[in-house]
């Protein structure tokens, strides 16, 4: 068997200034990591609960009998 040979990458992150802890340089590295790629929704039926644009009125048409529709009489 003939090993492979090692090969040499530019490191992920550099510490320029002070000396983190091994936990501290492990939280960084997860936010970044985290931070690289958006999660995938899952497809499905979207629930239209919370859609702004139910929120939006028609306008309000003056005729004679607009103060029984405006409080839900008819």
């Amino acid at each position: 068997m003939s090993e492979q040979p090692a090969v040499a990458s530019a490191p992920f992150l550099t510490v320029l200034r002070g000396e983190p802890t091994d936990a501290e340089l492990a939280a960084l590295v997860a936010v970044l990591a985290s931070a690289g790629e958006p999660a995938t929704a899952a497809a499905g039926p979207r629930s239209l609960w919370g859609d702004p644009a139910l929120q939006l009125r028609s306008a309000a048409m003056p005729s004679s009998g607009a103060w029984t529709s405006a409080i839900g009489y008819r």
